[in-house]
């Protein structure tokens, strides 16, 4: 395919009041975000207008850190948000065409419960359900869940993988002609149509089948976050849409080109596997109206949440005991995140940062591509991205919401489409139909064909 004929695929991340830290405290964002409906119906309509194939929902099942001052006992970070899966369902009822992208943890739940959920998102919503495929990075977590440390990174992993495994093969259970509902003969399924999963491995044993049929897509999209080693494996096994980090193209390249390269060992082509870095616009009608705006939001970053921000995706490493302009001390790898621990270390070399200065170079995207400037020139490096083999599509992290979001909309997508790389109007009614994606076949039709 061309790149004439290819065209962006966009995600709106939609947190709460937006992604930078500070987000909650600006004068024109929604502050109780995280527990208001009428906020995200909004948001959901107005991405769905400018056509967003997808709205993605982060998630963890626990809060990562209190963010409170001893000395003042003041609690000044952004916590309360409502979990993903009920949210999308609700959202599912006031829109059409969008997508809905929630994250679930393989750490902290099981495969039966996490297939049953998505099958029945995509049921809701008319096929247009995603699970992005977490194992949790954060020891907040495990400690809700009966545990007094997070699973080792590699176990982790190895979890996840059978973990994705069965939650695909719990979505095979049904074929999709399997339900008759025959009220004259009173046959209600044609028990050949019915697969048992009948499990067994490591850490799961599961019978099956689903008591969900299955979903309008086949499977719900799977989309995969994790950047280490065995993150780009388990993507390159299963993933359809991977939403990664990166400060610098040539970083993005080279993550776009070993992730592709792997695909062909599991019989995939390249075309099957999107990727999605993420981005963290501030849009002005001038450079120095962008500046002024990220510069109001930088000064409204707590000092207390900046360094907490930072100790959690260092892994939980305590940088409150060094000076804080000072530099970045070397500290050893802990269980959390592999690839965002190694993105600050390098990005803190790279610029030679300070420990505030580091916080304050990643409180808007967390580690993620921030851009500055006018609509012309954020289109001009997001087309520079896409044409050059750095990103199929972004997800777009808007630094405050609702604002933020609508600057895009009505500043950068115009831009973008001027240059024929947005669509104007969707292509089908399914995430997957939007996102260029095939329907996964059922594995009985596939032996039924080969015969």
């Amino acid at each position: 395919m061309s790149t004439a004929q290819r065209q962006l695929k966009l995600g709106a991340f939609l947190y709460p009041t937006g992604h930078h830290v500070a987000a909650w405290r600006h004068p024109e964002a929604q502050a109780d975000a995280g527990s208001n409906i009428a906020h995200y119906v909004e948001l959901a309509q107005l991405a769905e207008a400018a056509k967003f194939d997808l709205i993605f929902m982060a998630d963890g099942v626990g809060t990562r850190g209190t963010d409170i001052d001893a000395l003042s006992r003041t609690a000044v970070r952004y916590v309360a948000q409502f979990e993903p899966i009920t949210l999308l369902s609700a959202l599912a009822a006031v829109t059409k065409n969008i997508g809905f992208v929630a994250t679930a943890s393989t750490s902290y739940n099981e495969p039966y419960h996490i297939a049953r959920k998505f099958a029945s998102l995509d049921h809701i919503s008319g096929g247009r359900a995603g699970w992005n495929l977490v194992t949790s990075s954060s020891e907040h977590e495990a400690h809700n869940f009966g545990r007094d440390e997070h699973y080792a990174h590699a176990q982790r992993y190895e979890r996840a993988e059978e973990f994705a495994d069965v939650v695909r093969g719990l979505w095979d259970t049904w074929e999709e002609d399997a339900f008759l509902r025959d009220k004259q003969s009173g046959i209600y399924f044609d028990p050949d149509k019915q697969h048992i999963l009948n499990h067994t491995g490591k850490f799961f044993k599961v019978r099956g089948p689903l008591n969900v049929a299955r979903a309008p897509q086949g499977h719900p999209v799977l989309v995969q976050a994790g950047s280490s080693e065995p993150g780009k494996e388990l993507a390159a096994r299963t993933g359809e849409v991977v939403f990664t980090a990166h400060q610098t193209i040539e970083d993005a390249r080279g993550f776009y080109a070993d992730l592709k390269g792997r695909l062909s060992k599991y019989g995939r082509r390249p075309d099957e596997l999107k990727i999605m870095p993420g981005i963290f616009p501030v849009v002005g009608r001038t450079q120095a109206e962008a500046e002024d705006k990220f510069q109001e939001i930088q000064d409204l970053i707590h000092p207390v949440v900046g360094l907490s921000m930072l100790n959690g995706m260092a892994g939980g490493v305590d940088l409150s005991k060094y000076p804080l302009d000072g530099p970045i001390p070397d500290v050893p790898e802990t269980n959390a995140s592999k690839s965002r621990q190694e993105l600050l270390r390098d990005l803190a070399r790279r610029e030679n940062l300070t420990i505030r200065q580091l916080y304050l170079r990643v409180a808007g995207a967390r580690g993620h591509w921030q851009i500055v400037g006018t609509a012309s020139r954020i289109a001009d490096e997001m087309e520079h991205w896409f044409t050059t083999g750095a990103a199929d599509g972004f997800n777009v992290m808007p630094p405050h919401l609702p604002v933020g979001l609508r600057d895009f909309v009505e500043l950068v997508l115009p831009e973008l489409r001027r240059r024929g790389l947005f669509r104007t109007e969707y292509q089908g009614r399914t995430l997957r139909e939007n996102l260029g994606l095939s329907v996964p076949r059922h594995p009985a039709r596939l032996r039924a064909a080969a015969e």
